[in-house]
C-alpha cells in the first residue's frame, strides 16, 4: 500500500499572490464545467482530459433514449450516421480547417496508416517516410508496419534528430511525419515554417496534433498543411479512448486513395454494390461503423470550446507553464532538471522534469494527491489544461514536489512498483 498520509498537505498550500492570479484569470469560470475531485491536483490532461459536466447526461440519453427507445431508427432520426463529418467540422474550427476537411474516426494509429499510405500514393516516384527519432513511438511503429507490408522497393523509413530534419529533406522523401509537440520534453515545432520548407522540396507533411489540438492556435489551411491526425481524449476532454480525427486538405482529396476501403468510406454504402467506389470527399477516409457512444461523449465535450478561443487558452497555458517553471527553478531541487523550453513560444502545454528517480517521484506525487505521469527513461510530466487548471494547482504541485525530493520520500520501496500504465 502506498502512503497517502501527506495528501491533505497538497491541497492547503497557496499564497495571496497566487490567489490573486486565479481571481483575475479570465478563464476561471470554465473550471466549474468539469468534474475535478476536491482532494486532487490534476495535471495529466495531456494524457486524459477531465470529465466535462454534460457528458454523462449526453451519453445516458444516447443509451437510454436513442438506443434504448428509438433503437436502430436513431441512425436517421438522431443522425448517428452524420456524426463523423459533423464532429469533424467542429474539430476543424479548432485547428484552422474549413468544413469538409476533417473527419472524426478510428484512432490516431489507424489514421496515420491511412494517411501515410495516401502520401506514398500521392508521391509515386518517392518512397521514403522521414520522421524525428524521438517522435511518439506509435507514429514510428505504424510507419514501420507499413514499410514491412509494402517492402523496401515501395517504402522506407528514415528517422533523424530534430536538428537534422530540414537537412534530410531530399527528392527521395514522400512525406515528413512529425509530432507538433514532443511528448517527452514538450518542445514545439514551427509548423508553418517546416511545412513551407518541406513543400519547397516537393515533400508532403503529416502532423500529429495529439498534444496541441485545443491548446495551441493552429491554421492548417492557412499554413498549407497537407495532412494531420489528432486524438479526442487529451486536451479535447472526449474521454478514455475517444475517437481520433483526420485532416486532409481539400485539394488532395480527389486524388487520395486510402487502403482501408471499408463500407463507410463508400460513395453509397447502402447500395451494397460489390465493387468499392470511394466517396468524393473527406468521407472516403472513413472505414468501419463509427462508435456512437464515444462520438457522443466527444461531441458534448467540444461544447466548452464554443465559448472560448484557442488563442485565449494558449495565453493562459503559457502563463501557467511559465509560473510553474519559475517556481520549480527557484526551489533548486537536487537532481531535478527542467527539460521543457523556457520560451513559451517554443513549448506546448506541459512541463517536463527529469530526475534519475523520475518514476518513483511521479508515484510519490500521485500518492500525495498530485496526478502526473511518467515517461521513460526519467521524465515526470506536468500537463496543464488551461480550462480547469489554476495557478494554485501549479503552486501546490511544486510544494509537493519540494517535500518529496528534499525529504527523499520517493525512496520508499512502495513507489518503485511499476503498474502497467505509467
Amino acid at each position: 500500500m502506498r502512503d497517502d498520509s501527506h495528501r491533505e498537505n497538497t491541497c492547503t498550500v497557496n499564497s495571496e499572490h497566487v490567489n490573486t492570479m486565479d481571481l483575475n484569470d479570465p478563464l476561471a469560470r470554465f473550471r466549474e464545467r468539469f468534474r475535478i475531485p476536491a482532494d486532487r491536483v490534476y495535471l495529466d490532461g495531456n494524457s486524459l482530459g477531465a470529465l466535462p459536466h454534460g457528458v454523462t447526461e449526453r451519453v445516458t440519453r444516447v443509451i437510454e433514449q436513442e438506443w434504448g427507445d428509438e433503437l436502430i431508427t436513431s441512425w436517421n432520426s438522431n443522425d448517428w450516421i452524420g456524426m463523423p463529418t459533423r464532429i469533424g467540422d467542429r474539430l476543424g474550427r479548432l485547428v484552422g480547417a474549413a468544413p469538409g476537411q476533417v473527419v472524426c474516426a478510428d484512432s490516431i494509429s489507424v489514421n496515420l496508416f491511412k494517411l501515410l499510405s495516401t502520401a506514398l500514393m500521392l508521391r509515386p516516384d518517392r518512397k521514403r517516410i522521414l520522421s524525428q527519432r524521438d517522435n511518439f513511438p506509435t507514429d514510428l511503429y505504424m510507419a514501420e508496419g507499413l514499410a514491412s507490408l509494402l517492402g523496401p522497393d515501395r517504402c522506407t523509413i528514415k528517422s533523424v534528430p530534430a536538428d537534422a530534419l530540414l537537412h534530410s529533406l531530399d527528392d527521395s522523401v514522400a512525406v515528413l511525419m512529425l509530432s507538433h509537440v514532443n511528448f517527452r520534453d514538450g518542445r514545439l515545432h514551427d509548423m508553418q515554417s517546416i511545412t513551407q520548407k518541406a513543400h519547397e522540396r516537393g515533400v508532403l507533411v503529416l502532423w500529429d496534433l495529439a498534444h496541441s489540438a485545443g491548446v495551441i492556435p493552429l491554421e492548417l489551411d492557412e499554413w498549407q498543411v497537407d495532412m494531420a491526425v489528432g486524438c479526442g481524449y487529451k486536451f479535447l476532454n472526449g474521454g478514455p479512448g475517444a475517437p481520433a480525427f483526420l485532416y486532409l486538405a481539400k485539394h488532395h482529396q480527389q486524388h487520395a486513395v486510402q487502403p482501408l476501403s471499408g463500407w463507410m468510406g463508400h460513395s453509397n454504402p447502402f447500395a451494397f454494390r460489390p465493387g468499392y467506389e470511394p466517396a468524393a470527399d473527406i468521407r472516403r477516409f472513413l472505414a468501419g461503423t463509427p462508435g456512437i457512444l464515444g462520438m457522443a461523449a466527444l461531441d458534448t465535450a467540444l461544447d466548452v470550446f464554443d465559448d472560448v478561443s484557442v488563442k485565449e487558452i494558449r495565453q493562459k497555458s503559457s502563463a501557467l507553464t511559465t509560473f510553474f517553471i519559475k517556481t520549480v527553478s527557484k526551489l533548486d531541487l537536487p537532481g531535478i532538471r527542467v527539460i521543457t523550453p523556457s520560451d513559451p513560444a517554443a513549448r506546448g502545454s506541459q512541463v517536463s522534469l527529469a530526475h534519475e528517480n523520475g518514476f518513483e517521484i511521479s508515484q510519490a506525487l500521485i500518492a500525495s494527491g498530485v496526478i502526473v505521469d511518467f515517461r521513460a527513461p526519467d521524465i515526470v510530466r506536468f500537463g496543464f489544461s488551461p480550462l480547469y487548471n489554476r495557478f494554485a494547482d501549479a503552486e501546490l504541485a511544486a510544494a509537493s514536489l519540494r517535500r518529496i525530493v528534499e525529504e527523499q520520500r520517493y525512496l520508499d520501496p512502495a513507489y518503485s512498483q511499476r503498474p502497467q500504465v505509467t
